[in-house]
Parts: structure tokens; C-alpha cells; sequence
């Protein structure tokens, strides 16, 4: 005669619940200086853009000087300049938070989650439940059952 299967049984249960507001946050880019000119029957001594004076300053504009080629002819003449972004001076992050956003050509920002009534919960008998909040929010509940034979 056979001897009786034996195994071990072995179950392992979790709950979670993960509550999720959205941080307010703000990207902001800086954008640099430019100069073109352009045009027709007109000599010159071509400006440009001057170095900035520090690593924080803009760059400025370095104005040309310009005449007409053949007095009484026709011409065209265009010049642009565009003046970048200095970054602001005393601007400090303390506690990882910057007290204010500098003025720079591109800024993206998003606005923070609003919790309102989000909420999760488990009680003792691994029962879940989840409240949903306001927008920028997230609540994530998760069972987990796992079961081992040996």
C-alpha cells in the first residue's frame, strides 16, 4: 500500500493603498540673445552681439554702422536683434522651494493637485476602500494573494 500525499500549504495576503496628490510645478527655459542684419546697397561695418559680462547676464547688441552704397539707388536694410534672458540676481532656493519664478522667455507650469475627498482605507479584514479627490489625484488599491504548495 501507498503512503498518503503530504504537502504544505502556505498563503501569504497584503493589501495596499497609495494616495497620490500632484505637486504644482514650473519649467522655465532661458533663452538666449540674437542678431541678424540684412540687406542691399548698403556698405557696412557689421554690428553683432557683445559677450555678457557674466555668466548670469545677457548677451547685448553691438550696433553696426551703415551707409548706402550708390547714393539715390534703391536700397533695403534690416536689422534684429533679440535681447536673451538674465538670470535674476539674490533669487535663492531654500527648503527646496524657489521663492519666486524668473521672468525667462519660455515657462511651463502646471497647477498642484486639489486632495478634496480622497481617501483610502483597509480595515482588519483586508477590505479596501478608495474615495476619489479632486483633479491631480490618484488613489491605487491593491490585493495580493499568493499561494504555495511544497
Amino acid at each position: 500500500m501507498a503512503a498518503p500525499a503530504h504537502a504544505d500549504l502556505i498563503t501569504k495576503h497584503s493589501t495596499s493603498v497609495q494616495l497620490t496628490v500632484d505637486a504644482a510645478a514650473s519649467q522655465a527655459t532661458r533663452l538666449g540673445s540674437s542678431y541678424s542684419v540684412s540687406g542691399s546697397n548698403v556698405s557696412a561695418t557689421l554690428g553683432g552681439l557683445t559677450a555678457p559680462a557674466s555668466a548670469t547676464a545677457a548677451a547685448t547688441m553691438n550696433a553696426g554702422t551703415y551707409s548706402q552704397t550708390t547714393d539715390g539707388s534703391a536700397f533695403s536694410f534690416s536689422e534684429t536683434f533679440n535681447s536673451g534672458d538674465a538670470i535674476p540676481t539674490g533669487t535663492t532656493v531654500t527648503s527646496g522651494v524657489a521663492p519666486s519664478l524668473p521672468a525667462f522667455g519660455s515657462v511651463t507650469t502646471t497647477a498642484g493637485g486639489v486632495a478634496g475627498s480622497l481617501a483610502g482605507t483597509i480595515d482588519s479584514a483586508g477590505t479596501m476602500s478608495l474615495t476619489a479627490g479632486g483633479a491631480g489625484t490618484s488613489a491605487t488599491g491593491q490585493f495580493v494573494s499568493e499561494i504555495t504548495i511544497r
